[in-house]
């Protein structure tokens, strides 16, 4: 069996760049490296510092007998190669076992100065003495695709990034990146830069150009989409819009403006049901939330809060949505219940609960409390809803909350006020207890003159945020039975009270 051997300056090095140039070139290789035998060597530990060190190493007469060699990573030419720390060993070309290696993405790094045995090294690399550049005619076996970037190309003068794009073309480029690295390009100026490339450069059919802008000036997905039409066919994109500074173009945003603009004629091939999933996917494992408006994959991309929106969008949901949520991943539509939502949107989330309202009137005294709840509330849920809906039911009972006022605090006693309506009559009382709700309680027991026990008393968040509706269960014992009461309300101490009034009303002698 045939042995490769990958000289990996990735391995322990929680490079980035070196990782992903090397999952790149195993990727590229793996055609080739099928049915060898592959191991890989770093060459930044210590004992590689020396050739006199591991001259005789298992490693050495290993390498020196591999049917292939190859070396990546991105910053193996980097300075101070003769220092003992585990850099960068660029001293391995003097090797005679690595004779012949092919070197794929290698670099000095940004804003490296190299030193004086770095720059011999440079020459004795260059000369093809130890290495092969990846465009000659015995790697090309290897290695077809290679790609040229040109650093800050949107403030470049066009006619001498052209003259330099030429050169690379002629060289071996396959792709020819043009960045504008620090998103400061106007989108009809980078539109123009690569049109002034496609026209001037001899050969240019020969690669294809590439964007790569950034987000600095909020014009990334613009500046793309005007390299595209311009004659750019590879477009660098990030999910999420993700990128250094203000980020790059977001993939999810280029992707459905050409899958929507359909008379630009450009087809991805992107599977976009899968959008939203990937979004997910990378916010998670990125710690990095996507903002609610974010274009697309924001949690408010098809979400509708305005009542002439929502009523629109409930008779053509095209009036609001140009894309159906589904190409990107997204179940459904959003119809967010606020104040500002209508009626219209509120007999549609009822009916989607499973509750029709038939009668304006009845539909009417809901909304009324659903604008009540949603003055106090960003957000009205389903749960909210339901337990409005359910209101409907205190409507016919005998025993009603008509006021509460409640005074409580630190180091002082707790005030409670009440009204309340029995079957058409008025009565109040007041009483005092160790907290608020106890001294709301006493205050109904006054009025109610039954004997009664608390058995149990719960309360709920139903969305845990400090605005959310509490919801309470009681269970109050009355002549030997049990009954269950329920409440909800933003206010905890209202909630309580109606959950306990909604017992009362359950008692067989109520009345």
């Amino acid at each position: 069996m045939k042995k490769a051997l990958l000289l990996d300056t990735s391995i322990g090095t929680s490079n980035v760049g070196d990782n992903i140039i090397m999952e790149c070139v195993e990727k590229e290789l793996a055609p080739i490296l099928a049915n060898m035998f592959v191991f890989h060597l770093p060459t930044h530990v210590p004992a590689f510092h020396s050739y006199a060190i591991w001259r005789n190493s298992f490693a050495v007469q290993n390498y020196a007998t591999c049917d292939y060699k190859f070396i990546g990573g991105s910053n193996i030419l980097a300075k101070n190669m003769l220092t003992h720390y585990p850099q960068w060993n660029v001293n391995i070309f003097n090797c005679k076992p690595l004779a012949n290696s092919v070197c794929i993405g290698v670099g000095a790094g940004a804003g490296e100065h190299t030193d004086a045995y770095t720059t011999h090294l440079y020459r004795k690399i260059l000369s093809h003495s130890y290495y092969h550049s990846v465009r000659d005619e015995r790697s090309k076996r290897y290695v077809e695709d290679v790609e040229f970037y040109a650093e800050d190309a949107g403030r470049t003068d066009n006619e001498y990034l052209a003259r330099v794009v030429e050169a690379v073309i002629k060289a071996g480029a396959t792709v020819v990146n043009i960045p504008d690295t620090t998103g400061y390009c106007l989108p009809e100026e980078y539109g123009r830069k690569i049109k002034y490339l496609m026209e001037h450069v001899d050969h240019i059919d020969r690669a294809i150009i590439s964007t790569h802008c950034h987000n600095d000036l909020g014009m990334a997905t613009a500046n793309t989409l005007s390299g595209v039409q311009n004659g750019a066919r590879q477009v660098e994109v990030t999910v999420n819009g993700i990128g250094e500074r203000a980020g790059n173009t977001a993939l999810e945003e280029i992707a459905m403006i050409l899958k929507c603009h359909r008379q630009i004629g450009i087809e991805t091939n992107i599977n976009t049901r899968r959008i939203s999933a990937t979004s997910r996917m990378v916010s998670s494992l990125m710690n990095m939330p996507v903002q609610a408006n974010k274009a697309i994959v924001g949690r408010n991309a098809f979400a509708h809060s305005s009542g002439i929106h929502q009523d629109g969008v409930l008779k053509n949901v095209s009036t609001y949505e140009i894309m159906d949520p589904k190409d990107v991943g997204v179940d459904d539509t959003s119809i967010v219940l606020t104040a500002r939502s209508g009626r219209a949107a509120l007999k549609h989330r009822l009916s989607v609960l499973g509750i029709d309202y038939d009668d304006p009137g009845k539909l009417d005294k809901i909304y009324e409390r659903f604008l009540r709840l949603a003055d106090k509330k960003k957000e009205v849920t389903d749960d909210d809803v339901l337990m409005l809906a359910g209101a409907d039911r205190k409507d016919s009972h005998a025993i009603k909350l008509d006021f509460l006022q409640v005074t409580t605090g630190m180091g002082v006693r707790s005030v409670a006020s009440i009204g309340i309506d029995i079957s058409g009559q008025k009565f109040e009382e007041a009483s005092t207890g160790n907290g608020p709700v106890d001294a709301a309680i006493k205050a109904l027991k006054k009025i109610i003159l039954k004997q009664m026990t608390l058995r149990e008393f719960t309360i709920q968040a139903i969305n845990k945020g400090s605005d959310d509706v509490g919801k309470v269960h009681m269970q109050v014992e009355h002549d030997g039975h049990l009954y269950y009461g329920f409440g909800a309300n933003t206010d905890i101490v209202t909630a309580s009270v109606d959950a306990y009034i909604d017992c009362i009303n359950k008692f067989k002698t109520a009345g």
